[in-house]
């Protein structure tokens, strides 16, 4: 009879474990008071509105899964809305608390005066076990899932779907310093990622933040404003179009962020493609989000500095492989201390695509609500939330294909002058190729050449008043100085990018 008491309190606890409220609901009433049946009843109900809420829970997860066989997109669509997410959250809280009362509940309706003692030891250390466990589990699940509608509404935009354009979608990557709700007023890379909408191929087009004489898509009215587009001079450098943008909000209507919009609107303007989104990344920011997936691996082929221009060189990032936790990968792709702008986009471009390649679904699971807390104090973009579902899936793609990456810089182009029909041909001709499999580039050189001084070039003075962190007056770049001609400098000292990473 004792071995049959056992068999029974622990099958009780088993069933609350795979069904909360179906003990109750086996067992019916059980007196423990001075009012017994009441309670008895209050707490058959209990656990029978617990036992339906977890059979229909269990019912819709089913009916999810079979409907993702056959359109996974769907369903991972509604999990990108707050209204959806907020309930879910609340529900798994709800049930961090009523699911180990159901389990203290099945271990008390157990117990019986035939148990020994040992017997009821084992059993009520088994049930406090079980009562961590299921409060644990529901309260993990629903932290995170509060924390992925917390990044849903602080990250992405209401912005109005943009269709695929000749088959790719086009994205502009900004990277700034203040905040991803105001980059400040100039970007510290740029950055235009092109997907295929259906394989993820990627091409990603750098440009320089020092570009002068951008022209404004036709028919805008930027472009009908600056005919001549953004052409005043060393005053008038691509990366300064965002405070343009925002002090002009008039010539880029219905948008919440003008700054941005001149931005899409000057790297259209540039390379010939429709940008359907933008992302702006702050770069301060950035070093919590590396910090929450662990750090980045990165190839380092030159030492780097930590510090310089404005600060002493107080450190160095040394060449080989290399874990960098958020502070170093920051100051790896921002240094320029002992090379030029050009390095510096080519050692962002590394982390960027080590960022890609390096995270998966795992380790974004494991480390979720460090991501979330990081992202929406780190990223913003006007990318609506459905449209989340299918970008994840083209970056799984992308994942498996190597990144194709131009950069405009010399001696492909002169920033100060550049042929903006080279530069469209280029973008035409790199898209081309992907779409036909037919690229000409080997791996080692898959990447154009860019400017970079030798590591003992000192960086150009900024004159009094001036951006420190701008090219000075009368130079295209920092590899355009010392008296040489930019094609001369740029193709004596060009480098390839992966002999900077």
């Amino acid at each position: 009879m004792g071995a049959l008491r056992v068999r029974r309190s622990i099958t009780l606890l088993v069933l609350t474990l795979l069904a909360p409220g179906a003990a109750q609901t086996v067992t019916g009433p059980s007196p423990t008071s001075h009012r017994p049946e009441r309670l008895g009843r209050i707490r058959l109900a209990v656990a029978r509105a617990g036992l339906r809420l977890w059979l229909g829970c269990a019912v819709l997860a089913v009916l999810l899964v079979l409907i993702s066989l056959l359109n996974r997109e769907w369903v991972l669509g509604l999990f990108t809305h707050s209204w959806v997410l907020r309930p879910l959250a609340i529900g798994l809280f709800a049930g961090a608390i009523l699911w180990p009362l159901l389990m203290l509940d099945a271990w008390r309706i157990g117990q019986a005066p035939e148990l020994s003692r040992r017997s009821r030891q084992w059993i009520a250390l088994l049930t406090a076990v079980l009562m961590i466990a299921t409060f644990a589990v529901p309260t993990l699940l629903g932290r995170r899932v509060w924390a992925a509608a917390d990044l849903l509404s602080g990250v992405f935009g209401s912005g109005k779907d943009s269709a695929a354009v000749d088959g790719r979608y086009n994205v502009l990557l900004l990277g700034g310093d203040t905040g991803p709700t105001r980059v400040g007023t100039r970007p510290d890379s740029i950055h235009l990622a092109s997907v295929d909408e259906k394989t993820g191929q990627t091409a990603l087009f750098s440009l320089p933040r020092n570009l002068q004489n951008v022209p404004f898509p036709a028919g805008t009215p930027a472009a009908k404003a600056l005919p001549q587009g953004w052409n005043c001079g060393d005053d008038c450098l691509l990366n300064a179009i965002y405070k343009y943008g925002n002090d002009n909000p008039a010539l880029f209507p219905g948008v919440a962020d003008p700054g941005a919009e001149a931005m899409m609107q000057a790297a259209e303007g540039v390379t010939g493609l429709k940008v359907n989104y933008y992302v702006i990344i702050d770069l301060q920011g950035f070093e919590d989000l590396i910090d929450a997936v662990g750090g980045v691996d990165i190839d380092v082929a030159t030492r780097t500095p930590i510090g310089g221009g404005s600060s002493p060189i107080h450190g160095w990032i040394e060449p080989g492989e290399q874990h960098l936790d958020g502070y170093h990968a920051l100051w790896y792709a921002r240094s320029r201390a002992t090379t030029s702008d050009y390095d510096r986009m080519a050692r962002q471009r590394c982390v960027m695509t080590a960022m890609v390649s390096q995270l998966d679904p795992a380790k974004v699971m494991r480390n979720f609500q460090g991501i979330a807390a990081a992202g929406s104090q780190v990223v913003a973009t006007d990318i609506p939330a459905n449209r989340l579902p299918a970008f994840l899936k083209l970056a799984q793609k992308a994942k498996r294909s190597q990144i194709e990456s131009v950069q405009f810089v010399p001696p492909l182009i002169v920033p100060r002058h550049p042929d903006f029909a080279q530069i469209r041909t280029t973008v035409a001709q790199t898209l081309s190729s992907l779409r036909d499999g037919q690229s000409e580039k080997a791996e080692k050189d898959s990447t154009p050449t860019l400017a970079a001084p030798s590591a003992s070039s000192e960086p150009t003075a900024a004159a009094p008043g001036e951006d420190p962190e701008l090219p000075a007056a009368g130079a295209d770049s920092t590899a355009e100085g010392k008296g040489s001609t930019p094609e001369a400098s740029s193709q004596s000292a060009s480098a390839n990018v992966r002999s900077v990473c």
